[in-house]
């Protein structure tokens, strides 16, 4: 008897979140969009304030099939999310750029790419359970265990920081990858023409110039 794989778990795809062009370039399973999602921290969130479009980039992390963002309780889009009722609709996006597509012809240059794009309601978080947990979730992001490294929020600081909660339900990946598509007619023309590779990269970890003596690098820096 064979038995066949089951599918990766998928978001339904929605008049939003599938692409007018390259429809062929989009995804919609979870572990596609958790993998882009997971590698990087600062995402770019969208709304609109007074009948304009603003985007802000901020910090953001992910617990199952929830995105946490961070700001201050003084900030636009945390004030008007938890005056709205039933929430802040936003645009939240995440891109990682993995090369740069030199093609013959100007027109046909491109990047190579991995996005991601999540539509819905955002809501202020008000349990402060769920806010600790967020918060130590938005720095394990950025830096993977470093939340149990550090002092916990204090009651003045988390009052200052507000956090809001965005569902994984209309979201789509959008990927690019391979080489240049050049027209055949310009296949002859003496042009290089490729992909320049793109790598995130970390430095040597520079110490505080008032790091207690004797406190060592923590492992996890070592490992970046």
């Amino acid at each position: 008897m064979t038995h066949t794989a089951p599918r990766p778990a998928a978001y339904t795809p929605t008049d939003r979140t599938v692409p007018t062009r390259s429809r062929d370039r989009a995804a919609y399973d979870q572990e596609t969009v958790h993998s882009i999602l997971d590698e990087g921290y600062v995402c770019h969130l969208g709304f609109v304030r007074d009948g304009a479009p603003v985007v802000l980039p901020t910090l953001y992390g992910r617990i199952g099939e929830r995105l946490y963002v961070h700001g201050s309780t003084g900030s636009r889009p945390l004030r008007m999310a938890g005056k709205a009722d039933p929430g802040l609709p936003v645009c939240l996006t995440v891109t990682h750029v993995d090369g740069l597509v030199l093609a013959r012809s100007a027109f046909h240059h491109s990047l190579n790419y991995r996005s991601v794009v999540v539509h819905g309601t955002a809501h202020q978080v008000t349990d402060p359970d769920e806010k600790r947990t967020a918060l130590d979730t938005l720095v394990d992001q950025v830096v993977a265990g470093r939340s149990a490294d550090s002092r916990p929020a204090n009651a003045k600081e988390l009052a200052a920081t507000a956090v809001l909660r965005l569902d994984l339900g209309e979201v789509s990946a959008k990927l690019r990858t391979g080489g240049p598509n050049d027209d055949p007619e310009d296949l002859g023309l003496p042009h290089w023409t490729g992909v320049v590779p793109l790598h995130k990269g970390y430095g040597t970890p520079v110490p505080a110039d008032d790091l207690a003596p004797g406190v060592e690098l923590p492992d996890y820096l070592t490992m970046l």
